[in-house]
């Protein structure tokens, strides 16, 4: 089962608050802002700042 629509609408980067959006692979949430990715494990987004994994370009 995938995130839902719905819960990435109202899903925002607890960090800055800002947009966050699914990445390729499915399993993380990603804050361009904050260059951050809060991983998703059995289909529950961890959002969590000091579990977020820094994202490089």
């Amino acid at each position: 089962m995938a995130i839902s629509k719905e819960l990435l609408d109202i899903l925002a980067c607890p960090k800055c608050k800002g947009d966050i959006h699914l990445n390729e692979a499915g399993d993380g949430l990603i804050c361009d802002e904050c260059k951050l990715m809060y991983e998703i494990k059995d289909d529950i987004p961890i959002m969590l700042i000091d579990e977020a994994k820094t994202i490089t370009d």
